[in-house]
């Protein structure tokens, strides 16, 4: 009987490693409802792992431990990190070879990017230098990179010469991640720089696409990015709720919920 619990116990640990690899931190209540058993028994599971500094308690949540030593940048990757991933490979299907494609910085766009790998020449435009250098240099692809002020946590360009630079140019699709989707306002951002490159990209593309995980509607952020008629469609994890899914509706953008 203590075999069948050692090896039970050991298989669940392996699940907890795995999906806090996935997801970067994962609560307790998750882990419990994921795994199908009580809270308690996570907390005892977990126990060992942090004890072995394999995992951190942290609020009611635990997290890898090189996880505080990450950018904040590379801390978003992680966060609904299956469920960005999924989403990227749903917009990464949209895109043909010698498509032309613009993409502001962000998680999700960057996670669509590395699905592009398998596309070839690409012409792409982007304030990223994370898209950048995923794309520049294989299968034949044209990048052209925005010059202007790098931010130090993305290594993005930013400002009035990003946002000029970008305007020159008129691409078939264009994708943005996004920071908050709220029922009144719209899409939005928390960061003035980052709405008005946001803004620009969606102008540029004949089809416009924002891609967010669930984990974004009803936000209210900072800056308004647009209104609801300010894109063409959004690709999402989750149906939005009432409010969100009909001012979509009405506004004339497509859902796409994979």
């Amino acid at each position: 009987m203590s075999k069948f619990i050692d090896l039970k116990h050991t298989k669940r640990h392996a699940a907890i490693m795995q999906i806090v690899g996935e997801e970067g931190t994962s609560t307790i209540a998750g882990l419990a409802e994921r795994l199908g058993v009580s809270q308690e028994s996570i907390r005892r599971d977990v126990r060992p792992l942090t004890n072995a500094e394999k995992l951190v308690k942290v609020h009611g949540a635990v997290t890898l431990p090189h996880h505080f030593a990450e950018a904040p940048f590379e801390k978003r990757m992680r966060e609904s990190a299956s469920a960005k991933r999924a989403i990227a490979r749903h917009a990464a299907a949209k895109v043909v070879d010698g498509d032309s494609v613009m993409f502001d910085t962000g998680t999700t766009t960057s996670l669509v990017a590395r699905e592009l790998l398998v596309r070839k020449n690409l012409t792409v435009v982007t304030n990223s230098s994370d898209i950048a250098r995923t794309l520049a240099t294989v299968n034949g692809n044209t990048v052209y990179m925005a010059g202007g002020k790098l931010h130090g946590d993305n290594g993005a360009a930013f400002g009035p010469l990003a946002v000029d630079f970008l305007n020159s140019f008129s691409v078939r699709l264009s994708f943005i991640s996004i920071g908050a989707i709220d029922a009144v306002a719209g899409a939005m951002d928390y960061h003035l720089d980052e709405a008005q490159i946001a803004r620009a990209v969606l102008k540029q593309g004949e089809t416009s696409y924002i891609v967010t995980d669930a984990s974004k509607f009803e936000r209210r952020g900072l800056v308004q990015v647009c209104n609801f008629s300010g894109f063409d469609r959004l690709i999402t994890d989750e149906q939005p709720p009432t409010a969100i899914a009909t001012q979509l509706r009405e506004a004339g953008v497509e859902l796409e919920v994979i």
